[in-house]
């Protein structure tokens, strides 16, 4: 029997893994290619998989608004998929959600079966109201602008859904 997966908060020493991970992802255009700066700026956001000692899968969930938040970066290494791993990692950023107050989750993503079995529906449109978008559009983060379906983000995400689910 295969070793059990435990989901943790990420720490420093695992950024190296977690870019590591995303770097066939990126390299295919399936994630978006980040510095290694951003990942530690965002390491409290990160949460990463570890079987038998070795990091095996890392999503991370990052707050938009006072009731919406994003889920980012949630990969898996290659011999990890199929096993529940991004399901394991994705359930404990759904409840850090909710430990945060956060009713209303958003991805950008090519895995439309995978987040569709999570509860998430694609979305055309706006999902904010007009004062929250007037506010949001001032974020320089791509993934505000991802959200927000402006038109500068659309070279990097062509064929990818925007996805929301309710808490």
């Amino acid at each position: 029997m295969p070793d059990e997966v435990v989901i943790r908060a990420a720490r420093t020493g695992d950024i190296r893994t977690i870019r590591e991970i995303v770097r066939p992802h990126a390299d295919s255009r399936v994630l978006v290619s980040k510095d290694a700066v951003t990942y530690y700026e965002a390491l409290q956001q990160f949460r990463v998989a570890e079987q038998g000692g070795v990091v095996v899968g890392c999503g991370a969930l990052h707050v938009m608004w006072e009731d919406l938040a994003e889920i980012r970066t949630l990969a898996v290494r290659p011999e990890a998929k199929g096993h529940g791993v991004g399901s394991r990692l994705l359930e404990a950023l759904m409840a850090d959600a909710r430990d945060l107050g956060v009713q209303r989750l958003f991805c950008l993503t090519f895995e439309v079966d995978f987040f569709t079995r999570h509860g998430f529906e694609a979305i055309e449109g706006q999902a904010v109201e007009p004062e929250v978008y007037a506010e949001l559009v001032r974020s320089y983060d791509e993934g505000v602008a991802e959200f927000l379906d402006l038109e500068r983000v659309k070279p990097n995400t062509l064929g990818n859904s925007r996805m929301l689910r309710t808490l």
